[in-house]
């Protein structure tokens, strides 16, 4: 029996990795991902491994059955939930992670693909992220929901067009767009003042939620006094990433993949920023239709 267990122990450990990634990409926690691979190995070892041919198959299956369930009661938990609570959720989905760890995990995805990830329904996320990053076949993802191969396929498909996004604007638009935000980005966190003008409209207006207060907003006016107090917040900056905000290039705040800010811009024709949104509100939040960049 003890070498059964042995065997069994080895073959999990080589497997690990994978359902470590399987989890974190469905869940977005670090915590939440190891909980579920740990009961992926309590459940292989109180089974007969015997009788399964592919272990491997098995396990995958197990782990994204359980980050399914985790996902529909997260989201049944309306105040726990990431949309309703971004600042607190990111604390209180996992106050015991390594942050460095689930940094560099969040960075291996994407930040702002993390963020896409969490509007998604569970069984959207669960077909997109098995197939589109793991490549199973809908044959198995409609195993693991208890659905047709041809219903996976649509869940996947639909994920795929929220993860995308879609933007009438031309390609070279966009383009230039994401060269100013960029440099934006680039000028924030070096504290570049002279830089960050060079890209605002004399005029610009920033427009920042109050917090505590649904709907109040405070103004800033005139590029070098935005850049003179924005420079303070270069650390913070680190976290800022391009994401397709409600058809335009903008930015997301989001630490360890959690949304907490938004940057909304507007551009003039000389492509500068003349007007940008800080929304922090959740409710603002959980308007904006966010999508990765090609």
């Amino acid at each position: 029996m003890s070498g059964t267990n042995d065997w069994l122990a080895r073959q999990f450990e080589a497997h690990r990795g994978h359902l470590r990634r399987v989890a974190y990409r469905m869940l977005g926690s670090l915590g939440e991902a190891e909980d579920a691979v740990q009961e992926t190995w309590l459940r292989l070892a109180s089974c007969d491994a015997k009788g399964i041919d592919n272990l491997g198959g098995w396990m995958t299956t197990v782990v994204s059955r359980l980050c399914l369930d985790m996902l529909r009661a997260r989201k049944a938990r309306a105040e726990d939930s990431i949309e309703d609570r971004p600042a607190e959720a990111a604390i209180a989905i996992d106050p015991n992670a390594n942050p460095e760890d689930e940094a560099q995990l969040a960075n291996s995805v994407g930040l702002a693909l993390l963020v896409v990830l969490e509007t998604l329904e569970p069984p959207e996320r669960l077909a997109f992220v098995l197939h589109d990053m793991f490549d199973l076949s809908f044959e198995e993802i409609g195993s693991i929901l208890g659905r047709t191969p041809a219903a996976a396929r649509q869940l996947a498909s639909r994920a795929r067009r929220r993860v995308r996004g879609t933007s009438e604007q031309d390609a070279g638009r966009m383009g230039r767009q994401r060269e100013i935000v960029d440099a934006f980005i680039a000028a924030l966190r070096m504290g570049d003042i002279e830089g960050l003008v060079a890209l605002l409209h004399p005029d610009v207006v920033f427009r920042i939620d109050v917090p505590g207060q649904v709907g109040a907003k405070a103004e800033v006016r005139g590029a070098r006094v935005w850049a003179k107090g924005a420079v303070a917040y270069a650390r913070l900056a680190q976290s800022l990433h391009p994401a397709l905000v409600s058809g335009s290039v903008g930015l997301v705040y989001a630490p360890r993949g959690r949304l907490q800010r938004a940057l909304v811009f507007e551009f003039d024709d000389a492509d500068r920023i003349r007007a940008a949104h800080i929304v922090a509100e959740p409710g603002g939040l959980a308007a904006l239709n966010i999508a990765t960049l090609p």
